[in-house]
């Protein structure tokens, strides 16, 4: 890229020349989605080997990607975000709002979806997860509230009910609260309430939010939050699933949805937009004790079939 003398010590025009290619960009997106490796790369974005290699050298020798050999005969590579790579995952993530918003929508700011001229991108987008069986990345971990990281899928449960929200602001009473924005903590309590049905049923449960971890700890405590509460202030979460996003008080905060991940981190079901948050918790509890159901009747056929010793 062709620079003026003037963008020498401008950080806007050093950074367009790692990101501003539109191949680079879209790059890093599918690897923040958790596709690390060529062929993987190569097939999601239609693009020649030719030109992935020369984008993916790009990356590397900016310092935004690293490669880490995992295979030696062949020699292969998994690509994977440096630190400097993973702190370019809040600029995605603004960009897409921009996109879905301006491009995309009329404009508008909502917690739910957004009227869109397209039709519905956001939602198209949320329920494609599904419809697709779009998978986590592996060995994602989230800060909670309680100070250490937890993976966004219990490994030790069936099925993973992962609800995302604006988030919740507590007051200093117990009971009392301020709203930043408005509306944001009925999730947390209806939840909370169906929580003996989840934990019966083997479903674990799953809260996220934009909040630092600080702020949910407050949540946490003033009501008695028996499930991990999960913070993607990095939006390392929300940048892997293409969540949608809405600015409110010179905040990105995710917008309400529910999705039903099964043990391997498939997203098996996706509930969006999220209306009518009681009918959301009811729902989500029987397509998580269905998708668990399901996970434990593949789990006993592959045993079943598995290959006999010679006697």
């Amino acid at each position: 890229m062709r620079m003026h003398n003037a963008d020498e010590h401008c950080g806007i025009a050093q950074a367009a020349v790692v990101t501003g290619d539109w191949w680079n960009v879209l790059v890093l997106r599918e690897i923040a989605r958790g596709h690390v490796r060529f062929d993987a790369l190569a097939a999601e974005l239609g693009l020649s080997r030719k030109v992935l290699t020369e984008r993916l050298g790009r990356l590397v020798a900016s310092g935004v990607l690293r490669r880490s050999l995992y295979q030696r005969r062949p020699v292969r590579y998994e690509y994977l975000l440096t630190d400097s790579g993973l702190a370019l995952l809040p600029v995605l993530v603004a960009m897409q709002e921009w996109g879905d918003r301006w491009v995309l929508g009329d404009g508008g700011t909502t917690a739910t979806a957004s009227p869109q001229r397209s039709g519905g991108a956001e939602q198209a987008r949320v329920h494609a997860l599904a419809s697709a069986g779009a998978r986590l990345p592996a060995g994602l971990e989230l800060p909670a509230a309680d100070g250490t990281d937890h993976p966004v899928v219990a490994p030790d449960a069936a099925a993973t009910v992962l609800f995302t929200s604006p988030g919740a602001y507590p007051g200093t009473s117990p009971g009392a609260e301020v709203h930043r924005p408005a509306g944001s903590i009925p999730e947390h309590r209806l939840f909370r309430d169906a929580w003996p049905d989840y934990r019966r049923a083997g479903v674990a449960l799953r809260g996220v939010s934009a909040q630092p971890p600080y702020e949910q700890a407050s949540v946490t405590r003033a009501e008695s939050i028996p499930y991990p509460l999960l913070s993607d202030t990095e939006h390392r979460l929300t940048a892997a699933l293409r969540l949608p996003t809405f600015r409110a008080a010179g905040r990105l905060h995710l917008k309400r949805l529910v999705l039903v991940l099964d043990r391997e981190r498939t997203v098996r079901h996706a509930l969006f937009p999220v209306d009518d948050i009681p009918r959301a918790v009811e729902d989500a509890l029987h397509l998580a004790r269905n998708t668990a159901s399901a996970s434990a009747s593949a789990t006993t056929t592959a045993f079943e079939n598995r290959p006999q010793p010679q006697q």
